[in-house]
């Protein structure tokens, strides 16, 4: 029977009675009882879809939340999907430590199972790129990952990726575009009420390939691993593997003992996000004790990776823009072949790195779906602190082997006498320089994008820092401006939070502040 879509009482009581979970069927039922239409209406505002990085809501009760019965749902949707494209789908399925996320694996595997696919379980607890690394070494035809990333403590998520039979070539491996996500939603749409859907363990299999992927990341060391490194995981699940890595590598390493073990909590940050002001106090403190080079942080996943370095006396942390730079030119300087790409939210540095180099270069639309289906590509990158450093491995971001190459490239500077912070002024002596800083507006009340997103299609600004605005472009995600300064601001939405995003860009550093002080004003947020 296909569950509709229409929210009312009834609705919302039915699906409480097919919740095979007794705990968020009992939190509908009570929400009825209570007649809370506030907690109704939000848990019921629809089905979750797919957006820039697959499912993501709290963990909860109602089909708009992250719980048992959206992802046996969901799985069962997907499977449908599969079998549509192939026999006997193999599914590879990860998760993070996030609250349910090993259930959630569980009740996926035994979706696949039941449906006559075959499930291949990685062990619980795991890093993101893990996941995708297994459905290309493995050659399975799909790929699902339980982890909401650096979302906030309550959330959960489910991202899909697509491979074997499904997806070839720069396709593989990648997580799932349109139109295979529309195709999965409607399968999805059509499945039975959760506790109608089979579940069996008959065609589960245990596989771990932790020591595939770290053989595989420990390839990218360079000559240099004399430098002492700050290592923290942000209370997620990179530390066991990163450390294990690094330290195979030859480098010294050290865990920030707060945030290694993995805790859905996140106890000792406000946002489990290492992009968030403060995120890295805890690392920067326990750097400077063991006189650490380099502070690197992964976040949740694993999928991400930021760095702070010290100078004069005090911390500074790298912008995603900045460390895609310099990995960019070290891998160059390594003979990369074949294409750089980023998102069109990020710095043009890389364009510039490319061309230096005699390699190809792609901007792409924001999302690593995107950047990694880039035809034969050799490095990608995301301003978001997201890159990819062996496309061949993991068609994704990979916090994880990016810290090898950002460690290596730190010794090879320390080894030379310099720093990451010389090498970048080395790369901006030789392509010219761009820096960039983000302006983020975080709401309460979604109609405020939208507001805001009609005011830049109808009335862009006309100046930024007292410099006209000499062009405008809109893209599917946003619009640009270009100043007759060769200032650049891009505006979108985000597409996993509630959240506007400004992207400003300038070869002057010191004109940042004044263009974003004009956006406050020009916005009113």
């Amino acid at each position: 029977m296909s569950v509709e879509k229409t929210f009312d009482i009834n609705y919302a009581r039915t699906w409480a009675e097919h919740d095979p979970d007794a705990d968020t069927a009992r939190q509908v039922l009570t929400w009825i009882e209570e007649d809370n239409s506030e907690e109704l209406a939000a848990a019921f505002a629809g089905p979750l879809n797919f957006g820039t990085a697959g499912l993501r809501a709290a963990v909860g009760a109602g089909e708009s939340r992250m719980n048992r019965a959206v992802v046996i749902r969901t799985t069962y949707g997907l499977i449908t999907w599969l079998k549509q494209q192939v026999d006997t789908p193999v599914v590879v399925i990860g998760c993070d430590a996030r609250h349910g996320s090993t259930q959630f694996q569980r009740d996926a595997a035994q979706v696949i199972s039941a449906a006559g696919g075959k499930a291949l379980v990685l062990p619980a607890q795991n890093p993101t790129p893990l996941t995708a690394f297994t459905v290309r070494s493995l050659g399975a035809d799909a790929g699902i990952m339980v982890t909401a990333s650096h979302n906030p403590p309550a959330d959960n998520g489910y991202k899909v990726y697509l491979g074997g039979r499904v997806a070839t070539g720069p396709d593989e491996g990648v997580q799932l575009i349109s139109p295979a996500d529309k195709e999965i939603a409607a399968a999805i749409a059509e499945a039975p009420y959760a506790d109608e859907v089979p579940l069996t363990s008959d065609h589960i299999e245990d596989v771990d390939t932790r020591a595939e992927y770290l053989d595989r990341a420990a390839a990218l060391v360079g000559d240099n691993t004399d430098i002492t490194i700050a290592l923290t995981a942000m209370h997620g699940v990179g530390a066991e593997l990163g450390k294990e890595l690094l330290s195979r590598c030859g480098f010294t390493v050290s865990l920030v003992p707060e945030q290694a073990a993995p805790d859905p909590d996140f106890p000792t940050v406000s946002f489990p996000n290492p992009e968030e002001p403060g995120a890295l106090d805890l690392g920067i403190q326990h750097a400077e004790k063991i006189g650490a080079d380099i502070l690197i942080a992964y976040d949740p996943d694993a999928d991400r990776c930021a760095a702070a370095v010290p100078t004069d006396g005090t911390w500074r942390q790298l912008s995603g823009d900045e460390t895609g730079a310099l990995l960019g030119d070290y891998l160059a300087r390594r003979d990369a072949t074949g294409n750089f790409a980023n998102s069109l939210v990020s710095s043009r540095l890389l364009g510039r790195i490319a061309a230096h180099y005699g390699l190809g270069h792609e901007e792409t639309l924001t999302g690593f779906k995107w950047i990694a289906r880039t035809p034969e590509l050799a490095f990608g990158y995301e301003e978001a602190i997201g890159f990819c450093p062996d496309p061949n491995a993991v068609r994704d971001k990979d916090g994880i082997s990016t810290s090898v190459v950002l460690a290596s490239l730190t010794a090879e500077c320390k080894a030379a006498g310099s720093s990451l912070l010389g090498r970048l002024d080395d790369i901006y002596a030789t392509v010219g320089a761009l820096h960039t800083q983000p302006l983020t507006f975080r709401v309460e009340d979604l109609s405020l994008i939208t507001q805001a997103m009609d005011k830049v299609s109808t009335t862009p600004p006309t100046e930024l820092a007292g410099s006209p605005v000499s062009k405008v472009e809109k893209f599917a995600q946003g619009s640009k401006f270009f100043t007759e300064n060769d200032d650049r601001v891009i505006v979108r939405p985000s597409g996993t939070e509630p959240k506007l995003k400004c992207y400003l860009e300038s070869p002057d550093a010191g004109r940042l502040d004044a263009i974003a002080a004009d956006l406050r004003d020009y916005f009113g947020l």
